[in-house]
């Protein structure tokens, strides 16, 4: 499945989607980036999401940063 698949895939039906599903698509977004430091902040929200011991902690975590799905999909 594409990237751009997945992404659609979870943003469709965020509700089911595991944490470690939306962190392995937002590390595939991290090349993308133009800016190194987008990367890095984007590198320690997702060590804070692998931190969380909580489920439902972690997909609050995962849900505030669903926008980088918005930008990768709006460059396609």
């Amino acid at each position: 499945m594409s990237l751009e698949n997945q992404i659609k895939s979870i943003s469709d039906d965020f509700e089911h989607a595991s944490p470690e599903q939306i962190v392995e698509v937002l590390n595939q977004i991290k090349p993308f980036f133009k800016s190194s430091l987008i990367s890095e902040y984007l590198q320690g929200k997702i060590q804070k999401i692998s931190e969380c011991g909580d489920v439902g902690e972690r997909k609050k975590l995962c849900k505030a940063l669903m926008p980088y799905f918005d930008w990768y999909l709006q460059g396609q």
